[in-house]
């Protein structure tokens, strides 16, 4: 019998090692999406922090006028092979003690535990994930995913030429073909 307490323990003991390991790498890993986590960014990161966390990377603040005079301070963050991986846009813009609002994915190796990412298409985020709504923008279907804190774009060249030139439609979810690319990949924050 002892021996059994002892195999039994052994086992328990392994079994929360890898627990313990899993949701460690989990963590760390610097391409997952969740909800509270972009890779190595969170809710809490500020801007002024960006320089220690990409450090290996290389980032690119850009400041830009819109025709209606909005100022945009944007962030692009590149790979050290020169591969765009994420635009942030701060929540307040010009402070660098701002957390981040908005964050675009720019490359695939960003995905979600399910897998999804920028090279997916919306069949793929109807088999993964509920779908909170749908709005129809002038060029866009804009998927939300609570779950996730994120939204997803598809160009209505994607759509079928029935909702292409019309907002007032309410497009559902079977309207938009399985093969459909997404175009942007956004989280908010």
């Amino acid at each position: 019998m002892a021996g059994k307490n002892k195999l039994s323990m052994k086992i328990l003991s392994f079994v929360i090692i890898a627990v313990l390991l899993m949701a460690c790498g989990r963590d760390s890993d610097p391409f997952l999406i969740d909800t509270n986590r972009v890779g190595l960014l969170t809710k809490e990161i500020r801007i002024n922090q960006l320089d220690s966390i990409f450090k290996e990377d290389s980032i690119v603040r850009n400041i830009s006028k819109s025709q209606f005079l909005n100022v945009v301070n944007n962030i692009e963050i590149f790979d050290r092979d020169g591969s765009p991986l994420l635009i942030l846009e701060p929540v307040q813009q010009f402070d660098s003690t701002s957390t981040i609002g908005y964050i675009q994915i720019l490359d695939p190796k960003f995905q979600t535990a399910k897998g999804l990412n920028i090279k997916s298409t919306f069949g793929d985020v109807v088999e993964k994930y509920a779908i909170s709504r749908i709005e129809n923008t002038l060029n866009s279907a804009v998927i939300f995913i609570d779950e996730l804190n994120l939204y997803l774009t598809i160009d209505k060249k994607e759509l079928p030429s029935s909702l292409r030139y019309d907002t007032d439609t309410r497009i559902i979810a079977s309207q938009i073909p399985d093969n459909a690319k997404i175009k942007y990949f956004m989280i908010s924050w």
